[in-house]
């Protein structure tokens, strides 16, 4: 049995992560706003050992130039926090974990807000830390318009300063270039000691600010060399702040396709991708790339030559270097692309998908994997009982859970 285990994060979505799940025939097309799915969906993870559930937000539509039905299925849902407040009735051991910007936010109210969900949840909460890179999010918050990068980040440092602070109960009286505190929180800490602090920035500035203050970092890759150069990188930041490597785990996501056979769960992939309508695809890609309206260039064309973007640097650079690696037109790539948004897809058999986990796990590539079905329920129903049952067989992955809270089944040192 393997002495070290693989973390497992469900990544909740509505529908699902493919940008047509809502078009699947089995979909639930009003999901995002249907507290009886989210609730069987934590189940099935809870079931099924996964350390947490996440909710990522967005204070806007995601998408400019996006037919409305997509917009409907995919964007419309309830505030997350709000989400996993009622997830905390309905689970028992499960982690909640969701975004929160600290562009469009103050530290007092975020940190009052996290501390009342760890609390409701006996220690389950954990805070995903996003700048917010969209302009169509500045637009709902009375900005010029999107922050410079650098500024965002600035920021964002901080606001984990003081967050962290008010939490470990070293805060009152901060009074820095964009916040001042005067008063502790009004609410004891929780039995993990604070939040789990996630992040998921992949520039520069986002590694830094996760080695300096990440218990989770969330990533993208498509290759086991690009997973490998991130997790390598980012271990090595620790030690300038006086972490360990085993400190911060590194979880990459995965959009698994699983089947009884290799060839059934292509067809279920290609299923899905037939569903994919082109200016949905293409308006989807052109929000990553931080770029108004792709439409406007030749759809069976090569991807443009693009200026460097103020917004999601390394999504944007990901994406860029696949498209001249492969020689995808503008077309395939909106494809690709919107099987996963980026991120690693694995389509065959519970023992190849395990396969291919296993060898980033096992290769330093992760400490685990942000699990993103391409829709629900389905495809989160087929990994928790074909994938994690073989993982479970490999010694990869817990039977049940040791602890409590969020922090004991991740490993992590209760915060003070």
């Amino acid at each position: 049995m393997s002495a070290r285990q693989m973390k497992l994060g469900l990544f909740l979505w509505a529908t699902g992560h493919h940008i047509a799940a809502w078009r699947h025939p089995d979909a639930h097309v009003t999901a995002g706003i249907d507290i009886d799915h989210y609730i069987a969906l934590a189940r099935t993870a809870e079931a099924g050992k996964f350390d947490m559930v996440f909710c990522e937000d967005a204070a806007g539509l995601r998408e400019a130039n996006v037919n409305i039905a997509s917009q409907t299925s995919r964007s419309i849902g309830f505030e997350p926090i709000s989400l996993l407040s009622a997830l905390a009735a309905r689970t028992e051991r499960i982690g909640l974990v969701s975004t929160a910007s600290t562009s469009y936010n103050e530290p007092y109210g975020l940190a009052r807000t996290f501390a009342s969900l760890d609390n409701l949840s006996g220690g389950r909460a954990g805070w995903n830390l996003v700048t917010s890179a969209s302009p169509i999010e500045a637009a709902n918050f009375g900005a010029t318009g999107l922050r410079p990068h650098a500024d965002r980040y600035a920021r964002a440092r901080e606001f984990a300063t003081v967050i962290t602070g008010l939490w470990n109960r070293r805060a009152a009286g901060h009074d820095g270039e964009s916040f001042s505190v005067r008063d502790p929180l009004d609410i004891p800490p929780s039995p993990q000691g604070a939040p789990v602090m996630v992040q998921a920035g992949a520039s520069d500035d986002g590694k830094d600010l996760a080695a300096r203050t990440a218990d989770v970092v969330f990533s993208a890759a498509q290759t086991f060399e690009e997973a490998k150069a991130f997790y390598d990188d980012l271990k090595a930041r620790l030690a300038a702040y006086g972490r360990q490597p085993d400190d911060v785990k590194i979880m990459p996501g995965v959009a698994p396709i699983v089947a009884a056979t290799k060839a059934e769960a292509q067809a279920k992939y290609d299923a899905l991708q037939e569903l994919i309508p082109d200016d949905v695809g293409v308006a989807l890609l052109s929000s990553y790339l931080s770029i108004s309206d792709l439409g406007r260039y030749q759809i069976d064309g090569p991807l443009p030559e693009l200026p460097e973007s103020e917004g999601m640097k390394s999504r944007q650079a990901l994406v860029i270097e696949q498209a001249r690696r492969d020689g995808l037109s503008i077309r395939e790539l909106a494809r690709y692309f919107a099987g996963a948004r980026g991120h690693w897809r694995v389509v065959g058999t519970a023992a190849q998908i395990a396969d291919e986990l296993q060898a980033r796990f096992e290769g330093g590539a992760a400490d685990g994997f942000n699990v993103m079905p391409s829709w629900f329920p389905g495809e989160l129903d087929a990994f928790a009982t074909m994938v994690v049952p073989e993982l479970q067989r490999r010694g990869l992955f817990r039977k049940d859970y040791e602890g409590r809270t969020l922090r004991e089944h991740l490993g992590l040192k209760r915060s003070v």
